[in-house]
Formats: structure tokens, sequence, C-alpha cells
């Protein structure tokens, strides 16, 4: 059953299109979406037959229908031929772009039998690009954990030193986010290093003290995360996670991680556990420690890994089923990462960019955050002031994901 009685409080607006010639989500249809499925193409060891199928899907894209799922064994596949109903014969650049993107990467799946495979070992089609990503940040992983593991030390005899551990843990969840593999090639340079001071300046909109002020008295109540991205984006998850729970901020923390691999780099379960193996077999005592006390938080029920369909499926936030509804409100704070998870958050919609945040997702069960950077040109709650200065310094700022928020709703 779908939780179709909270909507937002405005009138909606029309969806974002891949027709919208000059748009992003143009750009990322004709463009991004077809050198992703060519690269699958690379780094994976496919059949002819397989690799035929995704490069006709990379030719098709720009122009072409959407074709339909086949495979009527899978779980989620009631569900999409659903969704599907509404878009039959129209093009992709025609149908919403969040649709668009969602259904791709189910279709990769598809195409590369990921739901055939033995039930052991699916193959992820994004797997190299995944572990690159995460071995490419490991100097950045070693600073981190060192730093975390000394305010640690401090928390245990200085309650102070939370606050300021809090809000750079709230930078690091934010901006761990410029390493997302969609936009960024892990062959490129390592992305995750930066420092936070500087970054405070292209932070738009900033409630993290108050969130702060929420953790810091949240008394042993639960925080729910709904991730985004593997690789070291997870790692500045994870040791924000690890702080809440160490430091005895919060009794449990749940998080919530897609199902099957969607959008390159979106973690899964799966991930988060070779992750924390990964970081276990690093010759560095400071990763280990952290990786150890993971496990700990996992084995004792303090840390829930928690999958559901509804991540990889195409709906907005306020079409969520009423069973993962009524599992949100068990928090006392929902974390939202990512700039796929905002645009679901406003629908993927044109909302007017200074338009209340609060008015829209009013329909949220808990208080929420959204740690956010821009990589794609749905935004809302910022001031006109604000966009005028940014727009004249930085004219694509609302894709370059050189931007962010972090937007609190009590």
């Amino acid at each position: 059953m779908v939780n179709s009685y909270k909507v937002p409080k405005l009138p909606l607006p029309a969806s974002l299109l891949g027709s919208e010639v000059g748009s992003f989500a143009e750009f990322t249809v004709t463009q991004r979406m077809p050198a992703i499925a060519r690269r699958v193409i690379v780094e994976n060891n496919f059949s002819p037959e397989i690799n035929t199928r995704l490069e006709r899907l990379a030719t098709e894209l720009p122009t072409g229908y959407l074709q339909p799922l086949l495979n009527a064994t899978v779980a989620d596949f009631p569900a999409w031929n659903k969704y599907l109903e509404t878009y039959k014969g129209q093009r992709w650049i025609d149908v919403p772009w969040f649709f668009a993107e969602t259904y791709f990467y189910r279709l990769i799946l598809e195409i590369t039998d990921y739901f055939r495979s033995s039930i052991w070992q699916p193959i992820d089609p994004f797997q190299l690009q995944k572990s690159q990503g995460l071995e490419a940040s490991l100097d950045s992983t070693i600073l981190l954990c060192t730093q975390l593991n000394k305010w640690l030390e401090d928390s245990e005899v200085d309650v102070p030193s939370n606050y300021t551990a809090l809000i750079a843990l709230l930078y690091f969840a934010l901006w761990g986010n410029r390493v997302d593999l969609s936009l960024w090639s892990a062959f490129e340079d390592d992305r995750s290093r930066f420092d936070i001071q500087n970054q405070l300046a292209h932070i738009l909109v900033n409630d993290a003290f108050q969130i702060n002020e929420l953790l810091t008295f949240s008394q042993g109540d639960r925080i729910d995360f709904v991730l985004d991205n593997a690789g070291f984006e997870l790692v500045c998850d994870l040791c924000l996670v690890d702080f809440l729970l160490s430091s005895n901020l919060v009794n449990q923390v749940y998080l919530h991680l897609k199902p099957h691999p969607t959008f390159v780099s979106d973690a899964m379960i799966k991930d988060v556990h070779e992750t924390t193996s990964f970081l276990a077999a690093t010759s560095h005592e400071q990763v280990i420690s952290f990786a150890q006390r993971l496990e700990e938080h996992i084995a004792s029920g303090h840390l829930v890994l928690s999958e559901d369909y509804f991540w990889t499926s195409p709906l907005a936030f306020w079409e969520i089923p009423n069973s993962l509804n009524n599992e949100l409100t068990n928090a006392s704070l929902i974390i939202v990462k990512g700039d796929a998870n905002y645009r679901r958050l406003l629908g993927d919609r044109h909302w007017d960019i200074t338009t209340s945040f609060a008015d829209i997702v009013s329909y949220f069960p808990a208080p929420i955050v959204a740690l956010r950077t821009l990589k794609s040109e749905v935004a809302v709650g910022l001031k006109s002031e604000v966009v005028e200065k940014v727009a004249k310094s930085d004219h694509s700022w609302l894709t370059n994901g050189q931007w962010g928020v972090i937007q609190f709703v009590p």
C-alpha cells in the first residue's frame, strides 16, 4: 500500500524532462546515460550477446523508445510493469527524467542477467568503479579515521568536543558526495581530498548547528540514514554513524540501502560489508579500529542494515509504501543523503528555487535533514540574493557538485 494521503502542501509543478533543450536532464539522457551503458561493456566480461544489447540501449537513448522488462521472475517486476503502463510507447527523452534514470539502471540489470545469476553471486556491473573509488581514497580515509578516533577519545572527557566533531562529520557526510562515481570518474585524481573550512562558503543553506543541537540532546534515540553512494562517501557516512553510536549520542542507527545496483555507485548492504572488510584488511591501525567498531555495531544490532525496493523505484518520496513510512516514524531524525534522494524529496519537479523546503516535505513522518551537493537543476529553500550571487560567479553551480545544502526540517 502506498502512503498516498500525504503529499506536499503546495500544488505540484511539472516534472523535469529529457526533452528540455539545453537542460542537464537532456544532457544526462542523451549523453551521460549512453556513456554509462558503454562503460559497463568495457568494465565487465559479459557475453557478446549482452554487450550487443547494452550497445543497442546506448544507441536508443537519445531518440529511441522505452523497451519493456521481460524477466517476470524478479520481485519488483509487477511494480515496474505498473510504473511502465503510464509511459508505454514513449521516448526516453519524453518521460520524467527521474523515471528515465531509474528505469535505465533497472534495464541494465535485466540486460546483464543480474537477476538470473546464482543467488549467491550476481555481478554488480559497477563493481570496478566502486572498488577503485574506495582504493583511490585510502589516504583520505586514513586521515579521517585518525581524526575520528581522536574525537572519540576527547568525547569521553569533554562534552563540547562532541559539538565540534559532529559539525565536522556532517560536513564530511555532505562533501563526501563529491566523489560520486556517476559524475566523477574513479580514474581521475583523488577527489576526496578537500579542506572543510574552504567548503563552508559553498554551503548555500547551512542548518548544521540546529541538527547538532538535536543530536547532542537526543538521549539515545534512533537515527535513520537514507544512504547514497558507496566509496569514500560511504566511509564518511559510516564515520558519522560510528561517532553517534560510540559516543552514546544515539542508541541505534538504521541504514536504508538499495536492494540492487543503481545510479552507478549507490550503496547496497554488500557494499557496507565490503567497505568494512576492505578497511579491516588495511595495514593502518586507526582504520582497522574503525572497521572493528563498525563490525561490533552491526553484530550488536545497534547498526541495522536495511533494504527496500522503494529505494530503486521511480516514485517520489511522498509515494512511499505505508510499511516503510511506518518504519521511518520510529526515527528521531532521518538523514537523507545525496542528489538523487533530494530530487525524490521534491518529486524531481520544476519548483521555484525560493520555495520553502519545509512546505514541500511537510508529508515527511519525522524530522529530516537533507545533505546534498547540487548535481541537477532541482533546488529549493534558497534566498534569491544568494542565487543571484552564486549564478554570477559560477554558471554551472546547479549541476557541477561544487555547491551544497544542509537543510533541516524539525
